[in-house]
């Protein structure tokens, strides 16, 4: 079973060219291409956009794939180096990557109204005069069983339910897509989001012990360490690490004091707190004295807008699900999951939803347009998992013992330009930027090619107008090695 929208015709938006031949069968066939050009962080760029499939043979027992991809390939310079090429998928697992695409990444994205009460049919399709295609040709990748994408007829697609298959079948198309293209010796970038970062950390290390290292992975709404999933009494720095996020959103709804400080000098004071006072008052537990754990509560309220005898009723911990709740209990409203920002009533349900809405009907406008691709083909927004019983971890479940992160220490040693990035949003409680900072304090990589990159907004941050723009900045500047990698490179 699969969830699905199907993909409809739409007004025109915007001066987009026309587009090639719109037949079912040849777009089905995946030799759809369009001439076009744009203005991309300040550069007029002539590019080709493209809808193409790729007949990928599995490997090491895996069955063969059918990949539908959308990619975007400037005119390159006679006379330069080749550009580099950058990767994009989202997460799930396993879902297609329209999200960044449309979202973020693509030449044109979906502008979300600043009203978070909007309903989807007032967010835009706009150009995306930000996309990094000024810097860097653009992949998006689907997996199979999502968008147009699918495994061999005949063949069972749980066959690639696990991290390391998963990754493989990733590996496999870009090899596929660099030889169709020329472009064997070109830079390759990564960018996984959510548990696309999973995909990005292993398949960085399966490139790597092929001796092709990428050139950098960014991850974005990280999921390499998911410490406080599992927000068990005993699991103390689960709280620790959420709490940057829970402060956040507290001053998002203006239920701390904001007077004297703006966020930055807020969020350094909430970090400062969390990682010695609270995680040493959360070590000692039971054994710290009552005035001591009064100290504490108060201070948490203070940062996160939730009453001090709550804290001390509950051990001076609230997971992220609980607080959803208990912020605005008073005002009947819930916090959003993906997004706090965005308010609902239903706990169960998750009020920045409205993005999804938003985003499937901007992109079937834009495949529309751009590509003449209005079939009546089921798009899957998502292999149906059964509840993820059929996906292999590596481990007993997300929550046992693993770490993903490891992958990628090979490819820092292996290529010394290696960069990783690593982006998440302030207002996300299922990523948080706690347990991003967490990752790249205790992962031990090289410092110098290492930035994180914290954002207004929540898992997908780049709704924010504002936000889409810094992302695409700090993805410009993470490719060229420009901005604050410079300092790295000449180390």
């Amino acid at each position: 079973m699969l969830t699905v929208f199907p993909v409809v015709l739409a007004g025109c938006v915007g001066s987009l060219p026309a587009h090639a031949d719109t037949d079912l069968e040849v777009a089905n066939r995946g030799d759809v291409s369009v001439q076009a050009e744009g203005v991309f962080g300040g550069k007029s760029v002539n590019y080709t956009a493209s809808f193409e499939r790729f007949e990928v043979p599995g490997t090491n027992g895996l069955p063969d794939v059918s990949l539908a991809t959308f990619s975007y390939v400037a005119e390159p310079d006679a006379k330069g180096p080749q550009r580099p090429v950058l990767f994009a998928f989202n997460g799930g697992p396993i879902s297609p990557s329209f999200w960044l695409h449309i979202g973020a990444l693509g030449p044109q994205r979906v502008s979300a109204p600043v009203d978070l009460s909007a309903p989807a049919s007032e967010f835009e399709l706009i150009e995306n005069t930000t996309s990094p295609l000024d810097v860097a040709d653009l992949v998006f990748f689907d997996p199979a069983s999502t968008g147009f994408s699918r495994v061999a007829e005949g063949e069972d697609p749980r066959a690639y339910y696990s991290v390391e298959a998963d990754a493989a079948q990733f590996v496999n198309f870009v090899q596929a897509w660099l030889k169709r293209h020329g472009r064997q010796d070109a830079p390759v970038f990564i960018l996984g989001e959510s548990y696309g970062t999973m995909r990005a950390a292993e398949a960085a290390g399966q490139m790597t012990e092929a001796g092709q290292p990428p050139a950098g992975v960014y991850l974005m709404g990280q999921a390499l360490n998911i410490i406080e999933y599992s927000q068990r009494r005993q699991n103390i720095l689960s709280y620790v690490a959420s709490l940057p996020t829970l402060a956040a959103l507290a001053w998002e709804t203006d239920m701390v004091d904001r007077s004297g400080r703006d966020f930055d000098a807020f969020m350094s004071d909430v970090n400062a707190f969390g990682q010695t006072e609270y995680l040493l008052a959360l070590y000692q537990g039971s054994g710290l004295d009552r005035s001591e754990q009064a100290k504490i509560a108060d201070k948490l309220e203070g940062f996160t807008g939730i009453p001090a005898d709550w804290y001390l009723k509950n051990h001076l911990r609230i997971s992220k699900e609980q607080f959803r709740v208990e912020l605005l209990r008073d005002s009947g409203k819930v916090l959003g999951r993906s997004d706090g920002r965005y308010l609902g009533e239903d706990p169960r349900g998750d009020a920045s939803s409205v993005l999804k809405g938003a985003y499937t009907a901007g992109w079937s406008e834009y495949l529309s347009e751009t590509f003449g691709i209005h079939v009546d083909e089921q798009y899957a927004l998502f292999a149906e998992l059964n509840g993820l019983d059929d996906w292999r971890w590596g481990a007993s479940s997300p929550f046992g013992h693993f770490d993903y992160s490891a992958r990628l220490d090979r490819a820092f040693t292996d290529n010394p330009d290696f960069r990783l990035a690593i982006g998440n949003g302030y207002h996300d409680t299922m990523t948080t930027v706690g347990a991003a900072d967490l990752l790249a304090k205790q992962a031990g990589w090289p410092a110098d090619r290492v930035r994180l990159l914290f954002y207004q907004g929540g898992h997908m941050a780049y709704s924010i107008d504002e936000t889409a723009v810094a992302f695409n900045d700090d993805i410009r500047d993470w490719i060229t090695g420009r901005g604050d990698w410079t300092s790295a490179a000449s180390n």
